[in-house]
């Protein structure tokens, strides 16, 4: 059965997601903003899987929401990063007598609860990726590590999906807590990012300092200190073992975790920086920092469980990307992060 898909976004997952669906024969779509169009018209798709490269020469592009109604779309991709949720909520809300179900891939735990209130919960499938996608430029990414993907089983699409994506070699897997695989994805999506992004470090650097590594491991118990006051448990995500990493991060002392966890860290990435660093670098003024360190510190208040290292990435973070503080401040400079600490 040949499928209807709209893709928001030709950025690393959507162009990836949306690719490997194309090339299985099905109908895909990719919204995209109207100055990109003619680009990727031209350039088309471009991937690199497991060092084969795939070329799609004319791909489907729309500008806007209102096309939609020209197609009979069986599912919509949210790809987008979370920090353009608000920028299209407003058309997605406009159009959702005629939207079809949205499967969410934003980081973070917020996203879809948002879609729900506004659209539905008949809309909204929720689901995350664990392969590890690189973008080139718009339209063109590299898959680094082929982990998979996994969806929620509250919606009556989700089982029809399994063997569509897995076709298209996405290795998807069905989750039964939702909340259990946003918050899981989280805590792994902060291992090495606002810290490399406000030093201006490698995470391999960071995960192999001492006081660097403690600050990681504080952060990350935090955060699993949140989780279990809501009775969030940690699971495995498809090619990462988090239950693994939870108990190593909870239970094991410092010096036995450190080089264990290093080694993730340093196999993890290819040498690629985080997501932070590179859009704090972009100079585009945003950064899902407030979707993931600052919603381990919202979650914090509400159960009355103390996050300051979150607190503290977020806020530093926060001031770096709105250019309240300029990037010398701590770029290279940890002693400057722990004082701020200190001071809190």
């Amino acid at each position: 059965m040949r499928y209807q898909f709209l893709v928001f976004g030709a950025g690393a997952i959507g162009t990836y997601i949306g690719g490997s669906l194309s090339l299985q024969g099905h109908e895909v779509v990719f919204l995209e903003r109207q100055k990109d169009l003619s680009a990727l018209q031209v350039r088309g798709l471009r991937m690199t899987v497991e060092d084969k490269e795939y070329h799609i020469p004319s791909p489907q592009l729309i500008s806007s929401l209102d096309e939609i109604q020209n197609y009979q779309f069986d599912l919509a991709i949210l790809a987008l990063k979370t920090y353009h949720l608000d920028e299209i909520l407003p058309d997605l809300i406009r159009f959702k007598d005629i939207l079809p179900p949205l499967l969410c891939l934003q980081n973070g735990v917020d996203s879809e609860k948002k879609l729900a209130d506004h659209l539905g919960n008949d809309l909204v499938i929720s689901g995350t990726v664990t392969t590890a996608v690189d973008r080139n430029q718009k339209g063109d990414i590299t898959v680094r590590r082929l982990r998979g993907m996994a969806i929620t089983n509250t919606h009556p699409l989700s089982q029809e999906l399994l063997p569509v994506f897995n076709g298209a070699g996405l290795n998807l897997k069905i989750c039964l807590r939702p909340k259990s695989m946003k918050w899981s994805k989280l805590l792994i999506n902060l291992m090495g990012n606002a810290s490399s992004a406000i030093l201006n470090m490698d995470p391999a650097d960071i995960y192999s300092d001492k006081a660097l590594y403690n600050l990681e491991l504080r952060q990350l118990q935090e955060t699993l200190g949140v989780m279990k006051l809501m009775k969030v448990k940690p699971i495995n995500l498809p090619g990462v073992p988090v239950r693994l990493l939870a108990f190593t991060i909870q239970y094991l002392p410092q010096q036995l975790s450190q080089p264990l966890i290093s080694k993730v860290i340093g196999g993890g990435r290819g040498g690629k920086m985080p997501s932070f660093h590179i859009d704090l670098y972009s100079g585009k003024g945003k950064s899902e920092v407030d979707q993931l360190n600052g919603a381990v510190v919202r979650a914090g208040i509400e159960v009355n469980y103390p996050t300051p290292v979150n607190e503290l990435l977020t806020d530093v973070l926060r001031a770096l990307i709105q250019g309240k503080e300029p990037l010398e401040t701590y770029t290279n400079k940890p002693e400057a992060l722990f004082a701020r600490l200190a001071n809190t």
